[in-house]
């Protein structure tokens, strides 16, 4: 039976959904940015005459956009609202988290565990989550007679479907290793998946049938297969999936990783980290205090600008 186990990292939690050690599905959580169920009151900073949209800024200092603004809210008036959807990183711009009013309590956004009924653990099975992370730094799945190439855009997460072998089965081939992906992904909100083309109806309709079968456990809606090979499918987003935050915020991920590798790091001594400039960068004074806290020990960093970006390693050294 599969069950889900969560990390609570510094500076993030990690969820794996765990069949018989293998890791079947993935979520990570960010903690300290406005995540889908938090309920708090925020300063409305923006709102058009006409219009029932805004932005609002949190406690915290990040803003959001908020829908369904009632018409008689006033710019600088303090609201209270419920985020819906984290703030996503697209490229070269990052789109604001969502918001809307409510009358809710006030109350913090829920935790993987909270969220998953997930059993935290200290750390997963061996090597489950670096492989899980790979796969998200690649973004490429292969097959047999095939792989998928799964990219992030603005409008949407691009899958391609590529290979050697003839377009029916090539199609086919790829479902399977399709709903994998976007469960070990987290994927969600809008995916466009660019099968081969097929020209015969019946072919088509193969696929949309082996479709429904291999997602039936994933929440959407989708389109069936057009001429020229084209279906979307759309999905509730409340937060980056992990292909989102490695492609969009590399260092982020790097020095989230690289905190969860000095925290497992059994041999005695003091921790260095060593790591790229631009990932230590990321690591904030207070994640330090408490790896510190959590490992008893002294943590010490030193940059490496020759190092790449996912390069960083743990080390326990002399005191």
């Amino acid at each position: 039976m599969a069950d889900w186990l969560v990390e609570e990292g510094i500076g993030e939690e990690r969820a794996l959904l765990v069949d018989n050690s293998e890791a079947i599905a993935a979520q990570v959580r960010w903690p300290g940015e406005l995540e889908a169920g938090l309920v708090e009151d925020a300063l409305l900073k923006y709102k058009p005459r006409t219009s029932p949209r805004g932005r609002a800024r949190f406690a915290s200092g990040e803003e959001a956009l908020v829908d369904r603004l009632p018409p008689d809210a006033m710019e600088g008036a303090t609201i209270r609202l419920e985020v819906t959807r984290s703030r996503m990183g697209e490229g070269r711009r990052v789109k604001l988290a969502q918001a809307r009013p409510t009358q809710a309590e006030a109350s913090h956004a829920p935790t993987l565990a909270e969220t998953l009924g997930g059993r935290v653990v200290r750390r997963f099975p061996a090597g489950a989550w670096e492989d899980v992370m790979a796969d998200a730094a690649d973004g490429v799945v292969t097959f047999s007679g095939g792989s998928l190439v799964i990219s992030p855009t603005p409008a949407m997460t691009l899958v391609d479907v590529d290979g050697t072998i003839a377009p029916r089965a090539l199609a086919l081939a790829a479902i399977d290793p399709l709903a994998r992906a976007i469960a070990r992904l987290g994927l969600g909100g809008v995916i466009g998946i660019d099968f081969p083309t097929l020209q015969s109806k019946d072919d088509r309709k193969a696929v949309d049938v082996n479709l429904d079968g291999a997602l039936a456990d994933f929440d959407h809606e989708r389109t069936a297969m057009n001429g020229f090979g084209f279906v979307q499918l759309v999905s509730r987003l409340e937060r980056p999936s992990l292909l989102h935050r490695l492609h969009f915020d590399p260092a982020g991920a790097a020095a989230r990783m690289l905190v969860r590798q000095a925290e497992l790091v059994e041999q005695p001594g003091a921790l260095l980290l060593t790591s790229h400039p631009s990932v230590l960068a990321r690591i904030p004074k207070p994640w330090r205090t408490e790896l510190a806290r959590r490992t008893g020990r002294e943590v010490r960093v030193t940059g490496d600008p020759v190092l790449a970006i996912t390069g960083g390693f743990a080390q326990a050294v002399a005191l």
